[in-house]
C-alpha cells in the first residue's frame, strides 16, 4: 500500500500534522507532505534512534492527528509508550519498518552483535532490546562528534572494514523538509553514530577481523571533557 496509502487510510488528511522521526530517512516525512499534511519532526530516543515518547507529547498541538512510528535499524520503536500517549491525545498511532529491513538472517546477525557487544572497546555498542534484528549494527564514537566519528570511519576503511555514516543529516534539514528547529538527541545521533558491516554471511573470523581494527583506533580518539 505504501505510506501515502497507509496514511490515507487512516484517515488522515490534508491540513492535518502527523509526527514524525527527525533521525532516519526522509521518506516517511515525504509522504505526509505528498498527502497535503504537514510533518512535525520529535526527537529519538537516544538508545533506540525510535521516536522518544516524551517528546512526541511535546510535538502534539491541536492539529495533530497522528503519529508515525518507525522502527529503526532492525530494533523496534516502543510503540507501547507511544500509542499510550496517542491515547491521551486521541491520535492515531502508525507503526513502519525503516525501507530496507532484513527479516531473514537475524538470528545469525544477532549471535554476530552478541560477540562484538562483549568485544568492542572504544566505541558505545548498541544498548540491548528484544526483538533486535540488528539490520544495521550501530555503535556511538566518542569524542568530539562528526570529526572523530568521521576520523575514526576512514581509519576502519583504510583497514577494510566496510562501515559507513547510517545518518547523514536530521531530516528536518532535508530539502522539501526544512523546519527552524534543533533536536539534541537527534543532532548527537547524527554525528556520532556508525554502522559496521553486519551480515548473515559474515563469518566469525570476519567478525573477529572487525573488532580487531576497531579496538586498535579505540586509544587514538579519546573522550572530549
Amino acid at each position: 500500500m505504501g505510506t501515502v496509502g497507509t496514511l490515507r487510510s487512516a484517515g488522515v488528511r490534508a491540513g492535518d500534522e502527523v509526527v514524525v522521526p527527525a533521525y532516519g530517512n526522509a521518506e516517511v516525512a515525504r509522504a505526509v507532505v505528498e498527502l497535503g499534511a504537514v510533518p512535525v519532526f520529535a526527537d529519538v530516543d537516544a538508545d533506540s534512534y525510535c521516536l522518544d515518547a516524551a517528546a512526541v507529547a511535546d510535538a502534539v498541538t491541536g492539529r495533530t492527528a497522528a503519529v508515525m512510528a518507525v522502527h529503526r535499524f532492525g530494533r523496534p520503536a516502543d510503540v507501547a509508550w507511544i500509542r499510550e500517549v496517542g491515547q491521551r491525545y486521541g491520535l492515531l498511532v502508525l507503526v513502519e519498518d525503516e525501507l530496507g529491513a532484513r527479516p531473514d538472517g537475524a538470528e545469525l546477525r544477532r549471535e554476530h552483535a552478541r560477540y562484538l557487544d562483549g568485544r568492542l572497546s572504544g566505541v558505545r555498542t548498541p544498548a540491548p532490546a528484544s526483538g533486535h534484528r540488528y539490520e544495521q549494527y550501530v555503535v556511538r564514537v566518542p569524542g568530539n562528534g562528526r570529526p572523530d566519528r568521521d576520523a575514526f570511519a576512514r581509519a576502519l576503511q583504510a583497514k577494510g572494514v566496510g562501515c559507513k555514516v547510517p545518518v547523514q543529516t536530521p531530516v528536518y534539514r532535508m530539502p522539501g523538509l526544512r523546519r527552524d528547529v534543533f533536536l539534541p538527541e537527534t543532532e548527537r545521533a547524527v554525528d556520532e553514530t556508525l554502522a559496521l558491516p553486519l551480515d548473515a554471511g559474515m563469518t566469525r573470523r570476519e567478525v573477529q577481523r572487525m573488532a580487531g581494527a576497531c579496538n586498535a583506533l579505540g586509544g587514538l580518539l579519546q573522550p572530549a571533557f
